[in-house]
């Protein structure tokens, strides 16, 4: 497995590394286990988690992922192992979290109170990355940016990032960094993949211009790139087939990721993975990976099988031919996630 810097960090991860966020509700516990392992056994060193996980945010089952990361980390040594976790954003606005009775905010109070939660149930004394989950505009950037210096300062993390942030606001909060001398986001986590190229409009950019990594998630748009969907198919487990039954929220989601455009473009992209020899789930994890501003590209899985089309994608490098091809579709579908 190839490795990249993160940022301008000190920290080298493998180029695909492992998502996390449904251990523990449509992914046991023993299946978890035998995900992870796998996944180290492919040479995977870099596992991403939060506070909040697993999906849907629920409170029968939340901080459930952590734990469970936290019982197989024990079985590795803890150095071989890079583990990114998250804080909660604020809890006033588009969605309310089930941690902190909802009143999370990214101060100095919750961050610390997070964090300390975070080790507890990871059972370890520090971890690699810790992000912002999602961003408060309306605040400071330096309270948030001070808390997180302490925490490096105390040795409980070792670099920080955001994630579902925007232009404006990853900017804003290097220049508070700048201002105040203060440690600043070496990544940035947002949705990433040939469904919605958002990230290319103007983060990409400010990735590039300051050396920040994008570590993206949902490179197979939420499994819809797995082309389970197309056909008129609407399998009764898929994440989304769920998730129109579920509140408002999760069915914006599931209509987000999951319509005639979508689809449209979906069934584009199987033609031209099928003339390249290769899934089209192997494709997307690829094409992902071979953007210069990436530096490890989150996979996810709920079986041990699914693991292995993203695996794939490691030695891969698509030719200029299928880029222009996949380019192609996403011109003449522009923005099907909206």
């Amino acid at each position: 497995m190839k490795k990249r810097r993160l940022g301008k960090s000190a920290m080298v991860i493998s180029e695909i590394g492992m998502g996390t966020m449904t251990f523990g509700s449509s992914c046991d516990e023993p299946t978890s286990f035998k995900i992870l392992d796998k996944a180290y056994d492919a040479g995977i060193d870099f596992y991403d988690t939060a506070e909040i996980y697993p999906v849907p945010p629920e409170d029968k089952w939340v901080h459930r992922t952590e734990e469970i990361v936290g019982k197989w980390l024990k079985t590795k040594p803890r150095d071989s192992v890079l583990i990114a976790t998250k804080v909660c954003g604020p809890g006033h606005g588009w969605f309310t979290p089930p941690v902190r009775n909802g009143k999370t905010a990214l101060d100095r109070h919750h961050i610390v109170r997070a964090i300390e939660g975070s080790l507890r149930r990871l059972g370890t004394d520090y971890v690699d990355l810790y992000q912002s989950h999602w961003p408060d505009p309306d605040m400071m950037y330096e309270e948030t940016m001070y808390a997180l210096s302490e925490l490096v300062s105390s040795g409980k993390v070792r670099y920080v990032g955001c994630s579902n942030e925007t232009p404006w606001g990853l900017m804003k909060s290097l220049w508070a960094s700048e201002k105040n001398r203060l440690v600043r986001y070496e990544s940035i986590q947002n949705n990433f993949s040939m469904l919605n190229r958002r990230f290319e409009d103007a983060l990409s950019e400010v990735c590039k211009k300051e050396s920040i990594s994008l570590l993206p998630y949902s490179p197979l748009a939420g499994g819809v790139l797995s082309g389970k969907y197309n056909g008129g198919k609407t399998p009764e487990n898929a994440r989304f087939s769920r998730y129109a039954k579920l509140g408002d929220r999760q069915k914006k989601m599931s209509n987000r990721f999951l319509n005639d455009l979508t689809v449209k473009a979906t069934d584009e992209f199987l033609k031209i993975a099928k003339e390249a020899n290769m899934s089209l789930v192997t494709m997307a994890v690829a094409w992902s990976k071979q953007h210069d501003f990436v530096a490890s590209t989150l996979i996810g899985a709920n079986t041990v099988e699914q693991l292995n089309e993203s695996l794939k994608a490691t030695d891969v490098i698509l030719t200029q031919d299928v880029l222009n091809k996949i380019n192609e579709v996403s011109k003449n579908i522009p923005y099907p996630m909206g």
